[in-house]
């Protein structure tokens, strides 16, 4: 019962600690982590330990599965360079320069393991930053490069952080090997990776129970995880390749019950998970302090070392990385919305989560033979510790403020509803079309009122264009239609107090009712 207990007070601490972010209006990651910090020095207050595959292997495949079914697939294969650049390039490029700093600093440490520290280290969070780009309004196109990035730069890491590791420890790793690894790891991840979108989109295709969609839905992650690290491919990749395909194919799979249910039970799914890793992050301080035994200077000051070469390291490539191809006329005509503002809040965006800490937390203790150990491991936790903080609170904190200070203008919505007022007018058409086609033996005022609905439909989608203030016909409907249904509801929950319905009545009455009023409130949010 006593883990039962500490997972019950985690996930307890990880809703509060959400409540108050949205109360205070601050990024839930931040205070999580912050109330994590807090609670680890409380006396009393359960020690936490976090196990690297907990997070490896059991928060973070649905965690990237759930990313990528939202992800576009055209929009990521428009981006792929960029996105490729900072997952794969920007990681090795990361990688190799803290590992050349901190050998530097700590000559004892065998250079290889100082790679695996900077591979640790390399891969930024999607979660913190592209939660902040959706906040406040950054570009799409930034958004898509940030969860693009987020989404293949932890195979690109784990792949070095096992090279490195093992090269530590006195495994032979010439470039051969390394050239393999990486082949295995892609090419595996990725062979599993479709083999289970078409395992996945077949069975989705057929069920048609939303409650089994749904639990074949939070199976997939871990179905292709599992294979994928028995055979030493990357899970992360099989996990985001399942996901694009059947994200993009979702609207074919599923019927519209089973992606309503989906929808609400990944965000809850992610809701929770999100909250409980970074508390558990904030959690880890105490123990990790406790078992640092290096003086606090030279902890202080490769630390502060590594920091530095983080946010150099991101800059240097980032910035060189978007101009340089520019130079071709193709991409300047192919890419003419760019400028200097998004390499800038692209290289501001760099903050570190969970996986840097698990990551660390999975380096081999190894010694010298003679009893001595071959690095110093508690200091290379501590860094990532320290990483992870840093970049939370300092550049989650101020990438708000430093988008308005370059002047990077916000997505104008005005375009999304050209886009969709324009594509709702002929998909009007064509309903108008396929109703005619069927009138056959239906009654003229069930067609009169559907003809009627998808005119309505068209008329709410050119309204958000614009406005003069006053309150629209379709607004006007939705407060109207939600009083209505309060009354309804009301007249229903007497009835069943009154013993004139049976309970089963009042849920289907209620449940018709929160469909129409999740429908209206879908139209406030737009």
């Amino acid at each position: 019962m006593d883990g039962l207990t500490e997972i019950v007070i985690l996930l307890a601490v990880a809703v509060f600690g959400a409540a108050l972010a949205r109360k205070i209006g601050f990024l839930s990651p931040i205070v999580l982590m912050i109330l994590g910090l807090a609670l680890s020095f409380l006396p009393g207050f359960p020690t936490f330990h976090l196990e690297p595959e907990f997070v490896l292997i059991g928060v973070l495949p649905p965690l990237l599965y759930v990313a990528a079914l939202q992800t576009s697939v055209p929009a990521f294969r428009f981006n792929l360079r960029p996105i490729l650049l900072l997952g794969i390039g920007l990681v090795v490029f990361t990688a190799l320069a803290v590992g050349f700093v901190v050998h530097l600093i700590l000559p004892q440490a065998p250079f290889a393991i100082c790679v695996a520290l900077g591979a640790v280290l390399a891969p930024p969070d999607a979660v913190s930053a592209t939660a902040i780009a959706r906040r406040i309004g950054l570009p799409r196109r930034v958004v898509t490069i940030l969860e693009g990035e987020s989404l293949i730069n932890d195979a690109t890491a784990l792949v070095l952080l096992r090279v490195g590791s093992a090269a530590a420890v006195g495994g032979a790793v010439g470039t051969g090997e390394v050239a393999e690894q990486f082949l295995v790891a892609a090419g595996g991840g990725i062979a599993i990776g479709i083999a289970g979108a078409m395992v996945f989109g077949f069975l989705h295709k057929r069920i048609k129970d939303p409650l089994l969609d749904n639990a074949l839905s939070l199976l997939t992650p871990w179905a292709v995880v599992l294979p994928s690290e028995a055979i030493h491919a990357s899970g992360v990749v099989a996990v985001v390749v399942t996901g694009l395909a059947l994200g993009h194919r979702m609207p074919t799979l599923m019927a519209a019950g089973s992606r309503l249910q989906m929808d609400a039970f990944w965000r809850l799914v992610r809701f929770l998970l999100e909250g409980l890793v970074f508390l558990l992050v904030g959690l880890q301080l105490r123990s990790v302090i406790d078992e640092i035994s290096t003086p606090w200077g030279t902890v202080a000051a490769v630390t502060f070392a590594v920091i530095a070469t983080l946010i150099v390291t991101r800059y240097v490539w980032v910035i060189p990385g978007a101009w340089l191809p520019r130079v071709s006329s193709r991409v300047r005509q192919r890419e003419s919305t760019f400028t200097w503002r998004h390499p800038v809040i692209i290289g501001w965006a760099g903050m570190r989560g969970v996986v840097t800490l698990a990551a660390a937390l999975a380096l081999p203790s190894v010694g010298t033979g003679e009893g001595e150990a071959l690095y110093p491991r508690d200091v290379f936790i501590f860094i990532a510790f320290a990483v992870i903080v840093f970049t939370l609170l300092v550049f989650g904190l101020t990438l708000p403020t430093f988008a308005r200070r370059i002047g990077l203008e916000p997505e104008d919505p005005t375009k999304d509803f050209l886009a969709e007022a324009a594509v709702q007018q002929a998909a009007t058409r064509a309903a108008k079309q396929r109703l005619e086609d069927n009138l056959e033996g239906a009654p003229e005022s069930v067609v009169k009122r559907l003809r009627q609905q998808v005119v309505d439909r068209t008329n709410t989608a050119w309204e958000r264009l614009g406005g003069d203030g006053r309150e629209t016909p379709s607004a006007a409907y939705g407060r109207l239609r939600q009083e209505m249904i309060d009354a309804e509801r009301e007249v229903f929950r007497t009835a069943r107090d009154e013993g004139r319905i049976p309970e089963e009545v009042l849920n289907r009455a209620y449940r018709d009712l929160d469909l129409e009023e999740s429908l209206l409130i879908r139209r406030e949010e737009d």
